[in-house]
């Protein structure tokens, strides 16, 4: 059974997928100068929509909330960095250990509870990771580093949102976030350019998708468990392989397809050990 949380990850994947390309179509800025256009272009439909609803601007948590949103731009900005220098593909497939570092962190922070079969899931989709990426002589060093902070800390964003979802409105959460990027990125501002007219396009764009995807995926942290979830992240690394190569050129051997399978089974086994763990309980 497809749940209304899960409906909403698999849309915000969907969305961060897009937001990705566009990133990716903007390599000739600087990639602190694309964290401010991710965050500036949700920032200007949230904080007025916040001030005319009258949602909390400062929140019940702010501490947690600048926690969140202080990884957030980490892993954001080194993810953008990574995208400018590896294929789209690789840099995903690396950065979507994320969600098993999240189901992890929520198992001994949150007191989430993971059954056996649920961990196997994990290293199916966690295998279907290595198997995706393979063996991809355009990664260098500097890169997988990069990257490997993108994910860890996307595991810690994950966590927190689960333990903000009950908490905070997930408006407030958003803003956090996209305050926080918008100030950080304004320090690097010296290595900025004015767009040209054909790439006001992505620079639009990039808000608006980031805008969708993040509150979706706020939504569906504060209704489903980050264990439950955390799979369906990978969804987005399928979407960023079929957009890497109709659009970037971006080609892979058979092994792709192989790691897509074993990425689906993961997700399908996950769904499984969740309803046999609520039908015990029931």
């Amino acid at each position: 059974m497809i749940t209304k949380g899960i409906a909403y990850i698999l849309f915000a994947t969907f969305s961060f997928a897009i937001m990705n390309a566009l990133a990716k179509d903007l390599s000739g800025f600087h990639p602190m100068q694309v964290v401010f256009f991710r965050a500036l272009g949700s920032f200007v439909f949230i904080f007025p929509y916040m001030l005319y609803h009258k949602i909390s601007i400062r929140g019940n948590n702010p501490g947690m909330l600048l926690l969140r949103a202080g990884i957030g731009v980490l892993s954001l900005s080194t993810f953008f960095v990574v995208i400018q220098r590896i294929p789209l593909g690789s840099a995903i497939s690396i950065r979507y250990l994320g969600p098993i570092f999240g189901a992890i962190m929520a198992y001994y922070f949150l007191k989430e509870k993971i059954k056996p079969l649920q961990w196997l899931s994990f290293v199916v989709a966690f295998a279907g990771v290595i198997v995706l990426k393979g063996f991809d002589i355009r990664i260098d060093t500097l890169s997988l580093v990069l990257i490997m902070i993108s994910a860890i800390t996307v595991g810690g964003v994950f966590t927190l949102l689960r333990y903000l979802g009950t908490r905070e409105h997930y408006l407030t959460i958003i803003n956090y976030f996209m305050a926080a990027a918008i100030i950080v990125s304004l320090f690097f501002a010296s290595g900025w350019r004015m767009p040209l007219a054909e790439e006001w396009f992505p620079v639009i764009g990039i808000g608006i998708t980031g805008l969708i995807g993040q509150v979706f995926m706020t939504r569906a942290f504060s209704m489903e468990a980050t264990s439950v979830l955390a799979p369906f992240k990978y969804m987005e690394l399928v979407y960023a392989l079929i957009i890497g190569f109709f659009y970037f050129g971006e080609t892979y051997s058979w092994l792709p397809f192989a790691g897509i399978v074993l990425i689906i089974s993961g997700m399908l086994l996950n769904i499984y050990a969740k309803q046999a763990k609520t039908s015990v309980t029931e």
